[in-house]
């Protein structure tokens, strides 16, 4: 759709709106996994307006992976009936300080973002030495993890709640969509 060219730009972008405007971006491209299992989703933007910018365009994306993230949470959660009390992130989309942020607040949780951001690589990595005898105990690993940055939630949980309601609701919508192409 070229409304960036680099991810790099999606957090100024993001930031220069209050909201997404209604938007909602439900990125079901191969249909939608946990916690859904419908292989015939397909992706949706939901609540377009004249009004709609690229900015809110952004946003709606950046906040559909805090919302899947949140669906997938629930689903473990509801699963081992144990809580959450934070949430260590990594990857590439930690730069994104919006989106960091974001989770936070539709979690209710802090989000921990590490000095080192591409931990998978990294684990291997510990992991092939704990098995070389570089590393004596996974607890020395364990201890090489630093914290770049705490992000605690802001948001009101009445907000957050309506916020997560209405991606149910846009999630719904990208149902079964395959069922009716052509």
């Amino acid at each position: 759709m070229k409304i960036i060219e680099k991810a790099s730009e999606t957090e100024a972008l993001a930031n220069q709106v209050p909201d997404t405007g209604g938007v909602y971006i439900v990125p079901a491209f191969n249909g939608l996994s946990s916690p859904y299992w419908d292989p015939y989703a397909r992706g949706t933007i939901i609540g377009i307006t004249r009004g709609t910018t690229r900015e809110h365009l952004t946003r709606a994306v950046l906040e559909s992976i805090a919302y899947q993230t949140r669906d997938l949470l629930e689903a473990m959660i509801s699963d081992s009936g144990n809580k959450l009390s934070s949430l260590r992130v990594d990857g590439g989309a930690t730069a994104n300080n919006f989106l960091m942020q974001f989770q936070a607040d539709l979690l209710g949780i802090p989000i921990e973002k590490p000095v080192i951001t591409e931990m998978t690589a990294l684990g291997v990595a510990y992991l092939a030495g704990l098995g070389a005898g570089l590393w004596q105990s996974q607890d020395e690993i364990a201890a090489q993890w630093k914290i770049a940055r705490v992000f605690e939630p802001k948001m009101s949980e009445d907000r957050r709640e309506a916020l997560y309601a209405v991606w149910k609701k846009a999630v719904e919508r990208s149902f079964g969509w395959a069922k009716y192409g052509v």
